[in-house]
């Protein structure tokens, strides 16, 4: 049993970095970045490219900065090409859809053409075991599953503490209004994508320790981060949180109980039953 906790913290942990991230998009812009998931694929790659002796060779250190900055850079150009031209406009929702889908396979088999279709592995940044309640734990999952609050709070409290993250509250309750308080909705936007792309690329640096890294690495955790956000309720932090853990333990449980190919199956029935007792999830607000 305590094997099956310590898979669930894991996954929750690693779900609840990469669906916070979608989360905030669609707090303070009210679309869905369907490009999410290369943001975690792309900062894979640059950590491996820049620490491996087949790239740079700068060692791992410098490839996970290089990677998060990566990351916050990829995002603010993801949402100045692809997000931005459409915000406003009729239907601007179903547009960014299109467009971030779009670009995400654009960008994935760019990956795929520069890097080829071999896997490759990434150092971890945490090596060896830790015996934890009597099972043998990676130090890599025991770091994912106390690197993930971390984060999260520090998110949190960026949210509620510093000037930024009140307005990025401010505009996801009332953008008109915030505007008239003289509040710069471009910036805002720029800096949320950006916090968002880190997140995810913080979660694929993760991942690819953990795993091997290929241009369609970042296809699952999407999915997996889409039925977390809508199973905590769209745009609630809290809630989204609180739903990666638990999508997290299901699915732990499923995989050892029933099997991984029958997980799918269960993850999304426990959506739908969540959905018809709370239709915006468990933390969401009615609109």
């Amino acid at each position: 049993m305590s094997a099956i906790i310590v898979s669930g913290l894991v996954s929750g942990s690693l779900y609840a970095l990469m669906a916070s991230g979608l989360s905030l998009v669609w707090g303070a812009l009210g679309v869905f970045n369907f490009a999410h998931g290369v943001l975690l694929m792309m900062a894979a790659y640059a950590a491996w490219w820049v620490s491996s002796s087949s790239g740079l060779g700068a060692g791992l250190a410098a490839g996970v900065v290089a990677a998060v900055v990566f990351s916050a850079l990829a995002g603010a150009l993801l949402y100045w090409v692809l997000v931005r031209p459409w915000l406003g406009k009729p239907d601007a929702e179903l547009s960014v859809i299109m467009t971030t889908i779009a670009g995400a396979i654009f960008l994935e088999n760019l990956v795929l053409e520069v890097f080829g279709g071999h896997y490759k592995e990434l150092d971890q940044v945490v090596t060896g075991t830790v015996m934890l309640a009597g099972t043998t734990v990676q130090a890599q999952d025991l770091m994912a599953i106390f690197l993930a609050p971390a984060l999260l709070g520090g998110v949190a409290a960026l949210l509620t503490r510093s000037r930024t993250g009140l307005a990025v509250r401010a505009i996801a309750q009332n953008r008109d209004a915030a505007r008239l308080l003289g509040i710069n909705i471009e910036r805002i936007y720029l800096v949320t994508f950006a916090v968002s792309a880190v997140l995810a690329g913080i979660a694929g640096i993760t991942i690819a320790g953990l795993f091997s890294i290929s241009p369609a690495m970042g296809n699952d955790p999407l999915l997996r981060a889409f039925v977390v956000v809508v199973f905590g309720g769209l745009g609630s932090l809290i809630g989204t949180i609180a739903g990666a853990y638990v999508i997290g333990m299901v699915e732990a449980v499923s995989s050892y109980y029933i099997g991984i190919y029958w997980t799918p199956v269960v993850l999304f029935l426990v959506l739908i039953a969540v959905l018809t007792v709370r239709p915006t999830g468990l933390m969401g607000r009615a609109p």
